[in-house]
């Protein structure tokens, strides 16, 4: 197969699918500047061992995405950071989805890395159990797991300041006499 077209494939995946793999790239790490270097990474190293891809290279390159932003997960030592108000935003019409969106971002990433890939999997690239597990090398019942785990945890921190690393504890679970 010609050189340029291997690279016609990807250009069209690009072309048909770069968005849906950008939203993932983002919600993967926690802000578009970020997914954007993911993706790329991504790509440069799609495109390193393109030679090697048979099949579905959407699959190869989701799975990449993942890895690499797995790694840098753990390359990070998840240390907390602190991130500041959500910036001001000029439309008044789109403010709410905008603050749900930050919001999940940052419950997003108070997970551990598999909780928050199998939640951007299952959810947001609306993947079933089986390619889940397929696409991360785990089983359909470590997703189903920690599907459930990351979703419990979503749930806790729905009630939590999500502006800072520290979630807000609900007064009904203080000692008496404290507050």
């Amino acid at each position: 197969m010609r050189p340029e077209h291997r690279f016609d494939r990807l250009e069209e995946l690009l072309a048909t699918r770069g968005s849906v793999l950008l939203g993932a790239a983002v919600l993967l790490t926690g802000g578009r500047e970020s997914g954007e270097d993911l993706l790329q990474h991504a790509l440069e190293r799609v495109l390193r061992h393109w030679h090697r891809i048979e099949g579905d290279p959407e699959g190869y390159l989701r799975r990449t995405m993942y890895n690499l932003a797995t790694d840098r997960w753990r390359r990070l030592g998840r240390r907390r950071e602190v991130i500041g108000p959500p910036p001001v935003v000029a439309i008044a019409d789109r403010a709410e989805q905008i603050d749900l969106r930050d919001a999940l971002v940052r419950a997003l990433a108070h997970l551990p890395p598999r909780q928050r890939a199998v939640l951007v999997l299952r959810y947001w690239e609306q993947c079933s159990e089986a390619e889940v597990a397929a696409t991360l090398g785990c089983s359909a019942g470590a997703v189903k797991s920690a599907a459930s785990r990351g979703l419990h945890r979503l749930r806790e921190l729905s009630g939590a300041d999500l502006r800072t690393t520290e979630p807000r504890i609900p007064e009904k679970s203080l000692p008496e006499g404290r507050s």
